[in-house]
């Protein structure tokens, strides 16, 4: 998806930790991974998000599938596209730590530390200073590999979006990322200089209402902030008629009002669905693009996906995962940040811990230890997201002829608009995809048949 978010989010994310976990997108492997506040959950899809080629933009059809086929030259796009991510995914996170020991070199943080001192002596006003001042560099020293992500995805017909549009998307992110990183860095400064000791602890503590609350609040305060939402009922009766009978099927009491179509055509020529909030905030959301690329049945399918990730509680199971790993990651970094410091911190300027320059140290050590769990978060999303997978089967079976040709054919679609890889690297898959890889959904579909012999679904009866 966009790259507003990650760089929205940039160090609240290393903070809360729940990017360590899921990607914002339906992608297995955006182009460089995209991070949300909140965990969602979206339909299994690729690497990218849409090509430009006739050939992999197709009508809705319900052409038979019996495997993952692309034509000739779809399928070298895949390809080229695939080693892009990859070594991308790799220099991203490289060029991402150089940023932090850049900043750490020039001691650009206690400039901007002392700066804050002569404005105030009181912790807010300080905060309200320096974190602006350290985002802001971060970001622009990170604009290189955020301009080159959008130029690859223009050049494969990811993005349509002008560089005007773009730029104005990133500013937004930017205001989004100064606000609320200026309240979390805040607080976790006070933290760390009340409990020198224990302060990974107690932010740990603190930071999953917050957690939460944001999880909560995007949907509803960020998300409109860059795409347009309605209501699916007013943009499309059919399909919202279609989906409340499977919502129906679900035992759920998911209304209407829950269901909202984005407009996402102006950006991108890419496939989503997704499933995002909590309590009143919980909705799952169709692009457009999907609505013009799938037909309803198929569509059906996606949004019993996404119906998966409500009845199997995927959300709190994968806010209470990110949690998990959030204590570990906390820990490791309370560990060695007293090691680094006593080692570089007086040739970086900064005097301590509780000392507001060192925040990009602390940050370079979340991040490392935030890459290396990154296999794990990716395994336990796409054990959740096979899950998902299953049951749209099984909640649409009897709703269509043949719900596992229909969620085949569904796949090939995004895999051909995505440009999905049809051999993806193990080792990529391994690193850095959330979703399992589309030729292995559009097999699990094709033979997960449980009703052959007088069986029932695991999850739906």
């Amino acid at each position: 998806m966009a790259s507003y978010k990650l760089r929205a989010v940039l160090v609240l994310l290393a903070i809360l930790g729940v990017s360590l976990v899921f990607s914002s997108t339906l992608a297995a492997h955006p182009l460089q991974p995209s991070a949300s506040v909140a965990p969602q959950y979206g339909v299994p899809a690729s690497n990218a998000q849409a090509p430009s080629s006739p050939a992999a933009t197709p009508q809705p059809t319900g052409k038979k599938v019996t495997a993952y086929t692309l034509p000739p030259e779809t399928y070298k796009k895949t390809r080229d596209l695939s080693r892009i991510h990859f070594r991308f995914a790799l220099i991203s996170f490289v060029y991402g730590l150089f940023v932090l020991w850049l900043i750490l070199q020039l001691r650009l943080a206690p400039k901007y530390r002392n700066w804050a001192e002569k404005f105030s002596s009181k912790h807010l006003p300080q905060a309200i200073v320096f974190v602006p001042l350290f985002l802001l560099t971060a970001s622009i020293l990170g604009l290189p590999a955020d301009i080159y992500e959008n130029w690859v995805e223009r050049k494969f017909g990811i993005s349509v979006q002008g560089w005007g549009s773009w730029a104005w998307d990133w500013t937004k992110g930017q205001f989004l990322s100064i606000a609320l990183g200026i309240f979390l860095i805040s607080i976790l400064y006070r933290v760390i200089r009340r409990s020198p000791r224990r302060w990974w602890f107690y932010f740990w503590l603190i930071s999953l209402p917050i957690a939460v609350l944001l999880v909560f609040l995007q949907p509803l305060v960020v998300d409109p902030m860059f795409h347009k939402f309605e209501p699916l009922a007013v943009k499309d009766p059919g399909l919202t008629a279609s989906l409340e009978q499977m919502v129906q099927r679900a035992g759920q009491t998911i209304p209407p009002e829950r269901m909202f179509w984005m407009g996402a055509g102006e950006k991108t020529t890419g496939l989503n669905a997704y499933v995002t909030g909590l309590g009143a905030s919980k909705r799952i959301v169709v692009w457009d693009t999907t609505i013009a690329k799938m037909t309803t049945p198929q569509i059906v399918f996606v949004a019993g996906h996404e119906m998966g990730h409500y009845v199997l509680e995927h959300i709190w199971k994968g806010l209470a995962f990110a949690f998990v790993m959030l204590f570990i990651v906390f820990y490791l970094g309370y560990r060695t940040i007293g090691w680094v410091l006593a080692r570089w911190g007086s040739r970086w300027g900064i005097r301590g811990l509780n000392d507001w320059a060192s925040f990009p140290a602390l940050l370079l050590l979340l991040s490392i230890f935030g890459f290396i769990s990154g296999p794990i978060n990716n395994a336990f999303s796409r054990y959740v997201e096979h899950q998902a997978d299953q049951y749209g089967l099984e909640v649409t079976h009897g709703l269509t002829p043949d719900s596992g040709q229909t969620a085949a054919q569904s796949f090939q679609v995004l895999g051909e608009v995505d440009l999905s890889d049809p051999e993806p690297d193990p080792v990529d898959v391994f690193l850095f995809y959330s979703h399992p890889p589309i030729p292995d959904r559009i097999i699990f579909s094709l033979t997960y048949n449980p009703w052959a012999h007088g069986g029932t679904g695991e999850f739906v009866k």
